[in-house]
């Protein structure tokens, strides 16, 4: 098993920045690509990044793209997302999950953390 439990969410103006972080236990860390999925009300869940079990690779949205990073600290356990230029349709709850593949595919994905709120006001 693998737990995830992401923090950093919050209420940001448009134009403005936050991390999100999320910290990882359980089984070993540098095994699992991870990535960050968000979901709106009445919207599917959509991908946002990924980034590889080592951090050598990554994928990111078209959305994302220019404005979103994703990164790793195997010795933390952890993978951040650092956002900036924020949107209001950037509002979403943000989930990150791990996989033993690599991809943007959510079923891919078999662990993932509670979500945190991102909210960005119009």
């Amino acid at each position: 098993q693998v737990q995830l439990v992401e923090s950093g969410g919050g209420l940001v103006q448009a134009g403005g920045s936050l991390r999100l972080s999320c910290a990882a236990s359980g089984r070993t860390f540098s095994n699992y690509a991870m990535g960050w999925f968000r979901q709106a009300p009445g919207k599917e869940r959509e991908f946002v990044c990924a980034i590889s079990s080592s951090g050598g690779r990554t994928i990111v949205s078209d959305s994302a793209k220019g404005r979103f990073t994703i990164s790793r600290d195997n010795a933390k356990n952890t993978v951040y997302l650092q956002m900036n230029s924020l949107k209001p349709e950037d509002t979403a709850v943000y989930y990150c999950a791990a996989t033993l593949s690599f991809g943007s595919t959510p079923r891919f994905y078999g662990y993932w953390g509670q979500g945190t709120q991102v909210t960005v006001p119009s």
